[in-house]
């Protein structure tokens, strides 16, 4: 059985900072997002790893376990939402008390994702891949990002739907700052290699592709004993998005997740827009796409609201969804069972 956190109005919130801390020089970033949480509501408690950055980390790895675990066992604290990914997540794996979890929400994307993977395959306590802290530390969020919350407090036996986007953002325009963060000009349009309207159900497991894959072949990524001991006889619905992989290096990473059996009873998967996927010689990533569906005879979407070019939805690692892409648009309906 996946156990289901649940966010309530009022609820203080840990933010720590498990791979990139925030430089001195951005130090208002954080500020700003924790004025924006509290206008919403919330409580703040910071640890230290957030204000701190050197050598493409907030602190040692021992330290960032130590302050994630605290704060996963500080009653006080609700739920944990890192300021934003980075690189080295990774190093903190061996450290962190998975035994001792609680139940309680862990928000965020790209290299959180490793963690929040990490958690759901080794408690099966459900883990939120979506929005990280500091951006939401505008004056008000898109519809698409601002469903963090809703999910979030979407009680276990309910469901909570999700659309894709209107538009999104091609790149960042920090000279021209909107109320809510991003600057979304370009038409969503969500793409399959199938013909005909996708429809699919089966358990969320994901992230970002970069950093995930790592976990192959680790004790903290055996997809096989999580789907025994938590979701006997379900199917898998995989949400994957690329930050900075060639189309070369995207192939190699997915042949090795077919290899490692991460693909066995799997209905579809999705990958979210990216800036990355550089084509090698004509190679492309709609090639990439096409062999990944003939082989494993599945439906791939792709160009949805998840990961590095914004909005994405939230997706829940744990949670059974029913996904539906048709004409550009795409839905998904999680069920907190």
């Amino acid at each position: 059985m996946i156990q289901y956190p649940f966010l309530d109005k009022g609820m203080t919130i840990g933010v720590t900072a498990p791979s990139s801390g925030v430089p001195s020089e951005l130090h208002e970033l954080l500020h700003s997002a924790f004025k924006s949480m509290e206008k919403k509501g919330f409580n703040i408690i910071s640890g230290e790893t957030p204000w701190t950055q050197d050598k493409a980390k907030s602190a040692s790895a021992k330290k960032r376990a130590d302050e994630f675990n605290n704060m996963m066992l500080n009653e006080d604290i609700d739920l944990i939402i890192p300021p934003w990914g980075g690189e080295l997540l990774i190093e903190t794996l061996e450290y962190i008390d998975f035994k001792n979890m609680q139940n309680k929400w862990v928000l965020g994307y790209s290299d959180i994702s490793l963690l929040l993977l990490a958690i759901t395959l080794n408690t099966g306590i459900a883990t939120a891949h979506g929005t990280n802290l500091v951006d939401v530390r505008g004056e008000y969020s898109d519809d698409t990002t601002g469903m963090w919350q809703s999910v979030l407090s979407t009680e276990k036996g309910e469901s909570i739907l999700q659309y894709s986007s209107e538009k999104y953002q091609k790149e960042w325009q920090f000279d021209k700052p909107t109320p809510h963060i991003y600057n979304l000009t370009e038409p969503t349009y969500w793409k399959s290699t199938s013909d005909d309207k996708v429809k699919v159900q089966g358990r969320l497991l994901g992230g970002c592709i970069d950093t995930i894959r790592h976990l192959i072949g680790t004790p903290y990524g055996n997809v096989q004993y999580f789907k025994k001991n938590y979701i006997p006889g379900d199917s898998i619905v995989w949400f994957l998005e690329n930050c900075e992989l060639s189309t070369t290096d995207l192939r190699r990473s997915l042949i090795q997740m077919k290899l490692a059996g991460w693909f066995e009873n799997c209905k579809a998967i999705m990958f979210g827009r990216s800036s990355a996927n550089t084509p090698v010689s004509n190679y492309t990533v709609e090639d990439v796409y096409k062999e990944l569906s003939d082989e494993l005879q599945i439906p791939i979407i792709y160009d949805i609201d998840c990961g590095h070019v914004p909005p994405q939805i939230t997706f829940m690692n744990g949670a059974f969804a029913e996904v539906e892409a048709d004409n550009g648009k795409g839905s998904v309906l999680q069920i907190f069972n």
